[in-house]
């Protein structure tokens, strides 16, 4: 009898589940189809911007005396497309990208995938770290506050998250290397590995992992204050819902209903800011990274700047944009996740 009463429950478990996966996947493709036009119009405009930009690397290179000769220059202008109207410029850049080709890099000889992978592996590790630490510490302390509201533990929340989010990373960046790497001398002060040091095996990690402390820091505490205040008034509101007061009635503790009922429906606001916020984490990871010399894509990008490397900066903000599309599609995915009464088109 009992095998008999369980049966009937099982195809509408496996039904649910099967139509989110559809509906997952349905919306993946959806996102997908929509970011070819996004990436389209990111292209258009970054280009656009770049040649409203002034000099060009030949220009530069007149100016530091590296070529000279009439004919090397135009050889040059020719190699590279330069003589070409705009729109037959942009026209073939877009056929590139199609073909995965990003262009070559003057400045380093080779083609601007590869400069960008070299460069790729550090960024990411920076970012992942830093996004990590925000929403560890920034959910934990939103936590922390709304369940000590008006006590001492929220006015720390409280002050520290506003100290945080209004000091600059570049300053907090300078304050972290005074005193951790100048004063006290416990972390290096910039660099990703120890100059001489083992590059393989245990030893290296720990050693990339002793010079990846103070960069998420100063990236991933501007991060965290924001989601800390989120995360404290999204939990207050959700605390006052109906179903949250079902679950106190039943007598469940205020653990239980803070960890299986409150904090799952709080996060939906901060899981929407971390997906906006995807790129102007890889634009602070710029400024961070040439504080603290890491050798990510930031200081690529500083450099292509400095040096009218254009091919990689149009690579690089390419890069921002297809990063921030995934973000954002990972966001709405974790919403189904989180709230299977969403339905998002």
């Amino acid at each position: 009898m009992a095998g008999e009463l369980a049966s009937p429950a099982a195809p509408p478990r496996i039904a649910r589940g099967s139509s989110r996966r559809v509906a997952a996947l349905r919306l993946l493709r959806r996102r997908l189809i929509q970011a070819v036009p996004l990436m389209l119009g990111v292209v258009v405009i970054n280009f656009v911007l770049i040649q409203l930009a002034p000099g060009s690397f030949l220009e530069l290179m007149t100016a530091e005396n590296q070529v000279s000769d009439p004919a090397t220059i135009a050889l040059l202008r020719t190699t590279y497309g330069l003589d070409d109207p705009v729109w037959l410029q942009l026209v073939k850049y877009i056929w590139a990208l199609m073909r995965f080709d990003f262009g070559f890099s003057y400045r380093q000889n080779i083609p601007v995938i590869d400069a960008i992978s070299v460069h790729l592996p550090a960024t990411l590790l920076l970012m992942i770290s830093s996004i990590t630490l925000a929403l560890a510490v920034g959910v934990a302390a939103g936590v922390v506050a709304s369940m000590k509201v008006r006590t001492f533990w929220d006015t720390l929340v409280s002050v520290a998250a506003m100290f945080f989010f209004a000091a600059p990373s570049f300053w907090l960046g300078i304050m972290l290397i005074v005193l951790f790497s100048v004063k006290l001398g416990w972390l290096p002060v910039g660099g990703m590995a120890t100059i001489g040091g083992t590059s393989a095996g245990a030893g290296g990690v720990l050693d990339i992992l002793h010079h990846l402390i103070l960069p998420t820091l100063a990236l991933g505490l501007f991060y965290a204050a924001i989601y800390a205040r989120v995360m404290r008034s999204s939990m207050l509101e959700v605390a006052q819902l109906d179903f949250v007061r079902t679950a106190r009635a039943k007598g469940l503790s205020r653990n239980q209903v803070t960890i299986s009922h409150v904090l799952r429906n709080a996060l939906l606001p901060v899981i929407t800011i971390l997906g906006v916020q995807m790129g102007t984490v890889l634009a602070g990871s710029v400024v961070i990274e040439s504080v603290f010399s890491w050798p990510g894509v930031g200081s690529l990008l500083f450099d292509s700047v400095s040096s009218r490397n254009y091919p990689v900066v149009l690579g690089i903000m390419v890069l921002g944009s297809l990063v921030v599309i995934a973000a954002n599609i990972a966001v709405d995915l974790i919403y189904m996740w989180l709230d299977p009464r969403i339905e998002i088109r």
